[in-house]
């Protein structure tokens, strides 16, 4: 009988824990989050949520601050996802060729990907010191003038983009570096017989094939960038001033410093909803491209 049924309900039965662990870990928190969204609450147990309706986005959005941060966001998402992409396909199509130390090169390019993000912006922060850092010993090196790299208002996003690009790089290359190890050989062959150069294959063959994979690539990045919190928390937290204060700190801020949880709610679906909007646009890119 216990037989009979689990043969009828076991594809519920398998299922079942995987609904369950998306509905208490995802769909929960989102729709709490949604929830007191709406309330004003300073996590109190004395004092209870208060409905305010719209009043926390409407503050949001009139907020000056709230604008700092979607440009800090935007300018450190497309400085680091630009470069990251760029130097990851470069990188990927010189380590994808034949040559002795491939592999020991691999492994040290691969080696940023897996440190901490946390001791690697405290590593940074001492690469960036103004006085005894590495990097304004390297610019004096060479004849350039200091630099205030994370203490100066317009210099603070380019350095933790620089910190970003140093650490995720690689990811961009391992992706693609897989997507080059699937391609077909005959187009190479065919190319070879017409006489195609190195670059007009890499130009008219390589890109073309790969460019799903690119596109998967910066999809990914996108993601991650636009939520990067650690590197810059362990670094500038905002600073300085707000010239460095993403979204992501800025929501921080708000419900960890000010307990001002609705108004955190409130930019935190604002800013899943950012997510949402350039994630959908890199689908529709891809699909246009014929990805």
């Amino acid at each position: 009988m216990r037989t009979a049924w689990l043969d009828k309900n076991i594809k519920w039965v398998f299922t079942l824990p995987a609904v369950l662990f998306v509905i208490l870990m995802m769909a929960f928190p989102i729709f709490y989050t949604v929830r007191i969204s709406f309330f004003e609450w300073s996590m109190s147990a004395v004092t209870p949520p208060r409905w305010v309706g719209l009043d926390n986005y409407i503050e949001l959005l009139n907020s000056e601050r709230f604008w700092q941060s979607v440009k800090a966001t935007l300018y450190f998402t497309v400085l680091a996802l630009v470069v990251e992409t760029v130097l990851g396909v470069a990188i990927a199509l010189v380590l994808f060729r034949e040559y002795k130390g491939k592999n020991i090169a691999k492994t040290l390019f691969l080696l940023p990907m897996v440190s901490t993000p946390v001791a690697m912006g405290l590593v940074w922060l001492l690469i960036y010191e103004p006085t005894i850092g590495a990097a304004n010993m390297m610019l004096k090196w060479f004849g350039f003038k200091p630099l205030e790299w994370l203490g100066n208002v317009n210099q603070a996003i380019p350095s933790l983009a620089i910190i970003d690009i140093w650490q995720w790089t690689p990811m961009v290359c391992l992706i693609v570096m897989a997507g080059l190890s699937t391609l077909p050989k005959d187009p190479y062959e065919s190319a070879e017989v017409d006489g195609a150069s190195a670059w007009q294959k890499l130009i008219y063959i390589t890109l073309p094939l790969v460019r799903p994979t690119i596109i998967v690539a910066m999809m990914l990045r996108l993601i991650d960038v636009l939520k990067t919190f650690d590197i810059i928390y362990a670094t500038t937290q905002g600073g300085p001033g707000s010239a460095s204060e993403t979204l992501n700190i800025y929501t921080y801020m708000l419900g960890f410093q000010f307990f001002k949880l609705g108004s955190a709610s409130s930019l935190l679906v604002i800013f899943f909803t950012i997510i949402l909007i350039f994630t959908l646009l890199m689908i529709w890119i891809r699909k246009r491209l014929g990805a």
